[in-house]
């Protein structure tokens, strides 16, 4: 298979998007050729049939210059792919959406948000098959929907030495809909009852979210004073295996809708995590899942013992490994793309 792939960045750096220079790489071990068309690229070592052709983001041109690159990409690159994989931006699709249609290519959506329009109905349309990981996502609804799996390198993100009990993390981006604050809370209530921790919240805030990210700096001030609480920076994927290894437990507080693949990342990495996500509700026992209980959910996963804390790691090791595998997803993918079903 020839294949175009549209995405938002290529840069094995990003410390959001870097996954998807993985994820390029394993399609490119099983497609014939590849071409990548994205916003904006950085650092990337990819296999020789991969070609990686920029809107211009990284340049600081405008938006006349990223339409107009983009269907010089999309009619120049015509001969060089058989389907069309649209990554997240259902812009993408519709405003290449037609003339795809007409040249014959098959058109996949990857859209995983909670959240649509009638936009995103417009783009379900136009394409021919659409993905996404959470039950809970707008797309789901759709009969052209395919339930896919996250895609987590379990080469990459495994266990490591046993980390200090005490551990937390919070890994992401310091934006409100992450629920950081409600994580800070949390921490604050715990340390008046004399609870012992060492927590972690590694992440910047996005551009339009920086107050929010001083906010929540400026909530947990007393808790960095005494100790208790470490702010690090985004870090590049790279690094992500060893951050979550060097922690007990991670807690992720996004609101079920869309399936935030660090989760899964942990737990392939032997973190036991406190989660507001209900798709792990099957695996995850029902006192690690946050909703109104911050507090005793992470005080439940602090009080557990070793036998109990490696069953769990253990258990949830293996759902990862053969439910949401990278190869398991890349195989999908590809067959999702050739309307072969699988």
């Amino acid at each position: 298979m020839k294949l175009l792939i549209l995405t938002q960045a290529v840069d094995r750096t990003n410390p959001i998007l870097g996954f998807m220079h993985r994820w390029i790489q394993a399609l490119a071990q099983k497609c014939d050729s590849v071409v990548v068309v994205c916003l904006k690229k950085g650092t990337y070592t990819l296999p020789s049939n991969v070609r990686v052709l920029s809107l211009g983001k990284e340049e600081g041109v405008g938006k006349f210059t990223y339409v107009t690159r983009f269907f010089l990409y999309l009619w120049s690159e015509r001969n060089n792919y058989d389907a069309v994989f649209v990554h997240m931006n259902q812009e993408y699709v519709l405003i290449g959406g037609l003339l795809w249609r007409l040249l014959g290519k098959r058109i996949v959506l990857w859209r995983n948000h909670k959240k649509g329009s009638i936009l995103t109905r417009i783009a379900v349309a136009l394409s021919h098959a659409v993905t996404c990981t959470s039950p809970d996502s707008y797309t789901k609804r759709f009969s052209k929907t395919v339930l896919m799996p996250v895609g987590i390198d379990t080469d990459f993100f495994v266990p490591g030495k046993p980390p200090e009990k005490n551990t937390i993390l919070f890994f992401g981006r310091l934006d409100p809909v992450k629920r950081v604050h409600i994580f800070v809370e949390a921490l604050v209530r715990l340390k008046a009852r004399g609870v012992m921790f060492c927590a972690t919240i590694c992440g910047d805030p996005s551009i339009g979210s920086e107050s929010y990210g001083e906010e929540v700096r400026s909530f947990g001030k007393k808790l960095v004073e005494d100790g208790s609480l470490i702010f690090r920076p985004s870090i590049p994927q790279a690094q992500a295996p060893q951050l979550f290894q060097s922690h007990a437990v991670y807690v992720n507080l996004t609101p079920s809708g869309s399936f935030d693949k660090t989760i899964l990342e942990a737990a392939a990495s032997g973190c036991i995590p406190v989660v507001e996500n209900n798709v792990l509700h099957a695996i995850v026992p029902g006192e690690l899942h946050a909703g109104t209980h911050v507090d005793g959910a992470l005080i439940h996963a602090l009080s557990l013992n070793d036998e109990r804390r490696k069953a769990l790691q253990d258990r949830l090791r293996v759902y990862v490994v053969s439910e949401h595998s990278l190869n398991l997803l890349i195989n999908r993918i590809l067959a999702v793309c050739s309307n072969v079903k699988k």
